[in-house]
């Protein structure tokens, strides 16, 4: 109890023991280090992909679209287009396991055709259907690729694992264009046009039949954009007045959780990795590259830690090491005038001692967490009351947390 009263003084702003915190969160915060990738010479560049030390997106080089592939510096940058590639030659939009998903342009019409590199512009595999008139390749992931291929009427939603002969497809039964945007290996999220014209955010789990509608029915419209851990992430619109709205989902439409922050009237998320999402939030006037770790309250302004001279901000992709979480996107740099390429890097929650409860920040969550757990409740995964890590639970150990707590990371 006594435990208890302490942390309701605390998260009211009060003073303990000589110490005052406000607002409820902690002095502690995730701090994460922007580093601008924008390769020299280019007119703009933007980032969506992020895994295993490597990052993926595009850069403008004489008013030409091209893929290009950085490993964590502006100077890294190296084209993705291949010999042979038309004008706006090509894009990379997914990276997993050493390989860059995405399309390049060729024959007399330049027709868009997914592509698969390994690391270099003419280390490729060519995903397109004979049959297709243009084919995309957007996430990837374990071995993975989806994408869409347009075959006759329709944009058609598939899977594909690393040939063009191993494609399948997952364009539901009776229903309109349908297209797939990431894939975490047994999990496929995307959008699909139901047969009324709306478009719903949709789930698979490799094959067409598998299909899931993960359409709230509060919503307007919807669309999944990332997967991870079982959950997917993407946006909903409104049904009242069409605002949108990021939203996570466990695997049905009843599952969707809002997490627009309060304030906003445009939220959405881009992608996904562990239990974290990312996408853009309206902040103000502007969009502000934006991270999420399961509810709207977990809210981090990524826009924040920029530069003052970026104007707006998009996360387009999150990832991780042992060490570290990634997230890449694209700030617009009113002093240049461009988009150029971004990466925010985070030492990982597990360096923080105070971030009790894993979800990447410390705040009064923690807090709470840490004394129901010393109290005898259920702990994290992982974690223990001996916080001091001396063989025993005793007030040492709460005192070290408090320590730890007020502590920046």
């Amino acid at each position: 109890m006594v435990l208890r009263i302490d942390l309701a003084l605390r998260c009211a702003g009060l003073c303990v023991a000589g110490t005052c915190v406000m607002g409820g969160a902690a002095t502690a915060r995730a701090q994460w280090t922007p580093t601008n990738l924008h390769p020299a010479g280019a007119t703009g560049s933007e980032a969506y992909g992020v895994s295993g030390g490597q990052q993926v997106g595009l850069a403008i080089v004489n008013n030409s679209r091209r893929g290009f592939l950085w490993s964590g510096s502006a100077a890294s940058g190296l084209d993705l287009t291949p010999t042979g590639a038309g004008s706006n030659g090509s894009e990379a939009y997914g990276v997993s396991g050493g390989t860059q998903s995405g399309y390049a342009r060729f024959g007399p019409e330049l027709a868009l055709r997914a592509q698969v590199w390994s690391g270099s512009a003419n280390a490729r595999v060519d995903l397109h259907p004979a049959s297709a008139a243009y084919s995309i390749a957007y996430g990837s992931f374990g071995g993975q690729q989806v994408g869409l291929v347009k075959l006759g009427a329709f944009e058609r939603a598939c899977l594909w694992t690393g040939t063009a002969a191993s494609r399948v497809d997952l364009f539901p039964a009776g229903s309109g264009d349908s297209f797939a945007y990431a894939t975490s290996g047994d999990q496929q999220v995307g959008q699909v046009r139901v047969i009324d014209g709306t478009h719903h955010a949709s789930l698979w789990m490799g094959t067409a039949a598998s299909w899931v509608d993960l359409h709230p029915s509060f919503g307007g419209e919807s669309q999944a954009n990332g997967v991870s851990n079982g959950q997917q992430s993407g946006w909903f619109t409104s049904n009242v007045d069409g605002s949108f709205h990021a939203a996570l989902w466990t695997g049905t439409a009843a599952s969707c959780v809002d997490l627009s922050p309060a304030g906003t009237t445009f939220s959405d998320v881009e992608a996904a990795f562990g239990n974290e999402q990312v996408g853009l939030t309206l902040v103000g006037f502007y969009e502000h590259a934006s991270l999420w770790s399961g509810t709207a309250e977990s809210f981090v302004d990524l826009h924040s830690f920029l530069p003052p001279e970026y104007l707006t901000s998009v996360a387009k992709g999150i990832g991780g090491d042992a060490t570290h979480t990634y997230v890449v996107g694209y700030a617009y740099n009113v002093n240049t005038d461009r988009n150029e390429a971004m990466l925010w890097t985070r030492e990982n929650a597990a360096t923080c001692p105070a971030d009790f409860d894993g979800d990447g920040t410390v705040d009064f969550f923690d807090y709470d967490t840490f004394v129901t757990c010393f109290e005898g409740g259920v702990c994290p995964p992982g974690k223990t009351a001996d916080f001091d890590g001396d063989g025993s639970v005793d007030f040492f150990d709460y005192d070290a947390f408090v320590v730890a707590f007020e502590t920046p990371c």
